[in-house]
């Protein structure tokens, strides 16, 4: 009878592992965008207008990712990134065509959440640098999504 109880906490154990890995892989980077999306939301009041479209991944701690983006003077554009990850810490930067850091002084990092904000000086491509800063996990889902007025 003991080695019956015995097996059934191991088994109860595997069981509760699996769980624990199933719900873990669920994590996606739709989650990572409903976390973007959420960002967003006080910009929407101010009549930012969200598009559609977002881009998303993984990556490990420390690990960064280049979007390629064209903007338009004349428009106000913001760019939000999320994570399902709550104790991570992520980033997201924008950068001209030459390389030159090109974001208002007033984009924020928040945990899970981070914001960079933009009034292009010219039209043209613009590089929106994501990155996973640390995080508890190995690879770390992500999404970014902007709006503009």
């Amino acid at each position: 009878m003991r080695a019956f109880l015995g097996y059934l906490n191991r088994g109860s154990l595997a069981i509760a592992l699996l769980v624990a890995m199933a719900r873990a892989s669920f994590a996606s980077v739709d989650d990572a965008q409903s976390f973007a999306l959420q960002a967003a939301e006080p910009y929407v009041k101010e009549g930012f207008q969200v598009r559609e479209d977002y881009w998303g991944g993984d990556l490990g701690s420390g690990e960064k990712k280049a979007v390629r983006q064209q903007l338009f003077k004349g428009n106000e554009y913001w760019f939000w990134m999320g994570t399902e990850v709550e104790r991570a810490r992520i980033s997201v930067h924008i950068y001209d065509s030459d390389g030159k850091l090109a974001e208002q002084s007033d984009g924020w990092e928040k945990g899970h959440f981070a914001a960079a904000h933009i009034i292009p000086k010219s039209t043209g491509s613009y590089f929106i640098i994501v990155a996973v800063e640390e995080s508890p996990e190995e690879r770390t889902h992500w999404a970014l999504v902007y709006g503009f007025r």
